[in-house]
């Protein structure tokens, strides 16, 4: 008898396999059943505004030489 005949389970939205009713994420696919538990993700436009702000702070130590 496994663990899916005793407890409830409920099918993956990405995978459609069987969970636990009431699972974070899917042991099977690993995605997670929510965005509110999924660990936040920065945007790209956080990533390239970090990378500007780096070259001008680049630029301006440089030209103090």
């Amino acid at each position: 008898m496994s663990w899916q005949d005793d407890d409830e389970t409920m099918p993956c939205p990405y995978c459609r396999r069987a969970i636990h009713e009431d699972s974070v994420r899917c042991p099977h696919c690993e995605n997670y059943l929510s965005e509110e538990d999924a660990p936040s993700r920065r945007s790209w436009w956080f990533l390239i505004c970090a990378l500007l702000c780096l070259l001008v702070a680049l630029g301006w130590a440089l030209q103090k030489l």
